[in-house]
């Protein structure tokens, strides 16, 4: 069986670790009255595995774009999947050329971007390419410059001829 890739959500869950371990620490070494401190130890107890709960909770849900803290570091993604959900969301299935896996994300409904994706989609289907998304984490959705297009067809490989 292959290792999981480490993923920001194990850094994520240290840190919120270590913060309630310090608040803990801190709480033991106040003068405060015991009561205080046992309530205060319990609730940073507690905080721990609902804080892990709520993140692999969260990891089964697109992500909505604006929430993306790579913003800027992602000019392009491959979009494998598509649900419209018509005047609710857009939901893309998207794959990034530097990640090892592909993540889910979700778009605010626009009508200009649901007819631009699935124009996209036709013209990748008929020429049997893939669907590309411009800008993904870009707040700048007015742009003349459509957000997908279909990927121009991969050339055809070179043909090999026997010797004469």
């Amino acid at each position: 069986m292959g290792r999981m890739p480490v993923d920001s959500l194990m850094y994520l869950f240290t840190a919120i670790v270590l913060l309630a371990s310090a608040l803990a620490a801190i709480t033991v070494w106040a003068p405060r009255a015991v009561w205080l401190k046992v309530v205060a130890l319990v609730t940073a107890a507690l905080l721990m595995p609902t804080a892990y709960a709520g993140l692999v909770q969260l990891l089964g849900r697109p992500k909505p774009v604006t929430m993306e803290w790579a913003a800027g570091a992602v000019p392009e993604a491959t979009v494998l999947g598509v649900r419209l959900h018509e005047g609710e969301a857009i939901y893309l299935w998207l794959e990034f050329d530097a990640a090892a896996e592909p993540r889910a994300y979700v778009l605010p409904w626009r009508l200009k971007t649901a007819e631009q994706l699935q124009d996209a989609m036709r013209s990748a289907e008929a020429n049997g390419a893939t669907v590309r998304m411009r800008r993904p984490f870009d707040a700048d959705a007015d742009s003349d410059e459509p957000l997908f297009y279909a990927a121009p067809q991969p050339p055809l490989p070179e043909k090999i001829l026997p010797p004469t």
